[in-house]
């Protein structure tokens, strides 16, 4: 039975465990002393794998790694982020088509020069998966940060964890106790973001044009220097010039065509 209720601070809000938990959900980047054991991981991990995966491919593998050096390999490339190296369990979420790749060649086929869609399916099965894997953990008090400067450079990632052909790491996962509950970043209004029936252009510059100011007042009240049009301000200093311009070709010496 759904376990559906009202909001204690909304009546007529409709909410649940789940939804909360997901309303509270921020990224964390310190953390406590206190492990997470192999066993929570286990958990956290086989909960995490029963996420939708297109046509059962299930084209993902997970790698956790705790060895202090190799997280400290791990954080160079990935912008040398000091909580890849402090967190207890780093996990990496990659796209593996291996196990695919071996069905096919003992059938006389390949995925060699592979297209677009079966990297595009392979990368979502291990989005979905990770997003699972930060739900399942958060729901033991085990919270962190996604990270995906780990696409920084994917061959130099490939080659810390031993990456064979066919599989590259879409993104990481630091996972732990929080050292500390850092406060929110606003969301664009939901307004703006859902579309009933078909999608709304009139609604793509007030979305900005609110999210601007709400964002600047949130950087202003936790002392970060920031601009009057804050958001629209980071979004073009990130992708101008284009982020990660050599990711294609990264990911083609992965095994990855995306042509």
């Amino acid at each position: 039975m759904p376990n559906d209720s009202t909001h204690p601070s909304q009546p007529g809000l409709t909410t649940s465990e789940t939804i909360e938990t997901l309303l509270q959900r921020r990224s964390i980047r310190k953390y406590s002393d206190a492990p997470v054991t192999d066993a929570q991981v286990d958990a956290i991990l086989q909960a995490a794998f029963r996420a939708p995966t297109s046509s059962n491919i299930q084209s993902y593998t997970v790698i956790t790694v705790r060895d202090p050096e190799t997280k400290q390999k791990l954080s160079v490339p990935a912008g040398n982020q000091k909580h890849i190296v402090d967190c207890p369990v780093f996990l990496a979420f990659c796209a593996d088509l291996t196990r695919l790749e071996h069905v096919l060649r003992e059938r006389g086929h390949t995925l060699e020069d592979n297209n677009l869609e079966i990297g595009l399916v392979s990368s979502i099965d291990a989005s979905l998966v990770g997003m699972s894997a930060y739900l399942a953990a958060d729901s033991l008090g085990i919270k962190g940060v996604m990270i995906g400067a780990v696409r920084n450079d994917a061959v130099e990632i490939a080659e810390i964890l031993e990456l064979p052909k066919f599989v590259y790491c879409v993104f990481g996962m630091c996972l732990g106790y929080p050292a500390e509950m850092p406060q929110q970043k606003p969301r664009m209004d939901q307004n703006f973001t859902v579309h009933r029936e078909k999608f709304q252009p009139e609604k793509i510059a007030p979305s900005v044009e609110a999210y601007d100011p709400a964002l600047r007042s949130h950087y202003e009240s936790i002392g970060k220097a920031t601009t009057p049009d804050s958001w629209s301000h980071d979004m073009d200093k990130k992708f101008h010039p284009q982020l990660r311009d050599g990711l294609r070709e990264q990911l083609k010496k992965q095994g990855f065509d995306f042509r």
